[in-house]
């Protein structure tokens, strides 16, 4: 437990002056302040103590964040948002899986970059890359390939897409499902969203988590594809548990009890769950910054780079317009 300790304390106290920070300048918001400082830290030095507490801190807290935002929010809604989310995933999802194919047709890329990118743009980051990754056969330069590229654009979208927002005047409503269809993983969704307002930051975390259940579906159908592809089509590679997001249920259940609890968690003790949920969204970032090296995402290789801005720009574009058609903007 001992060598967790340096990396947590440390994402503990990056995130304690970022929440001040983010109170005086709220245009830039406490999760951009967080993973702001925690790149600077890491650019000026190296500290492999910080690792293993700030890649723990990074997942966990990140999980238990999203757990602890639920009892701010009522069941209704979430049912709401999150059937409204589905029509614009259809056409996010049908932009990034085609994208994917044609960019990387063009580039020459190997199918299982091209799947990884497409999967890590469409549903959930690294998390989807992660459950498809050994459905695909795929070896680790191809992971680390599209785990890097995916990453890269998660901390590009965390500056530029509130910024974009602001630009355009967008609603809290269009901005949160913009954020929740169109950024990848769920750290950078949640602290684009919150960065831009509280309300949109919610909606980005419904939307984002109704997205994140799609790896469900999206994984079971990769396997049945490379099952029928093997010689041996009995060996389907498909498995709930590790596809499943468990925190979601976190999320559902804490939002069933605010929803339709009558009084069981007091409103003050939901309230202080609630900050404590956003601080650790912080804190989360803090970690992720110290974990990061930019340069070397950046030496990851320009095909597959340029693989992952054509799906995210094409994603981007497809929620917006789908979103203008539906009067959500």
């Amino acid at each position: 437990m001992s060598k967790f300790l340096p990396g947590i304390v440390s994402s503990f106290i990056i995130a304690s002056i970022s929440w001040h920070l983010g109170g005086k300048f709220p245009v830039i918001g406490v999760a951009v302040f967080s993973i702001l400082t925690g790149m600077l830290i890491s650019s000026v030095r190296s500290y492999p103590v910080l690792a293993p507490g700030a890649g723990f801190a990074a997942k966990k807290f990140l999980q238990l964040s999203i757990v602890l935002i639920g009892f701010d929010m009522n069941m209704f809604r979430v049912l709401e948002v999150g059937a409204e989310s589905i029509i614009v995933m259809l056409f996010t999802f049908s932009a990034a899986f085609l994208t994917a194919w044609a960019a990387g047709k063009f580039l020459n890329l190997n199918s299982n970059t091209v799947t990884l990118i497409g999967v890590g743009t469409a549903v959930c980051g690294g998390s989807a890359i992660a459950a498809a990754a050994p459905i695909i056969n795929a070896d680790d330069k191809d992971i680390a390939h599209s785990i890097s590229t995916i990453f890269l654009f998660n901390i590009i979208a965390i500056f530029v897409f509130p910024a974009i927002g602001r630009v355009f005047g967008m609603s809290d409503t269009g901005f949160g499902i913009l954020a929740g269809t169109a950024i990848n993983d769920t750290s950078s969704v949640l602290a684009a969203g919150y960065s831009y307002s509280d309300r949109a930051g919610e909606l980005a975390t419904i939307v984002k988590l109704t997205r994140t259940l799609t790896i469900i579906p999206i994984t079971f159908v990769l396997s049945v594809y490379v099952s029928g592809k093997s010689a041996n089509k009995s060996k389907l590679k498909f498995s709930f548990l590790n596809a499943f997001p468990w925190f979601v249920a976190g999320f559902i259940l804490a939002s069933t009890v605010n929803t339709f609890g009558g009084g069981i968690i007091p409103s003050y003790i939901s309230r202080y769950l609630v900050i404590s949920g956003r601080f650790l969204i912080a804190a989360a970032m803090a970690a992720i910054g110290l974990n990061t090296d930019l340069v070397k995402l950046v030496k990851s290789g320009s095909k597959p780079i340029f693989l992952g801005f054509s799906c995210w720009i094409a994603v981007s574009l497809v929620s917006v317009t789908v979103q203008y058609f539906m009067g959500l903007l």
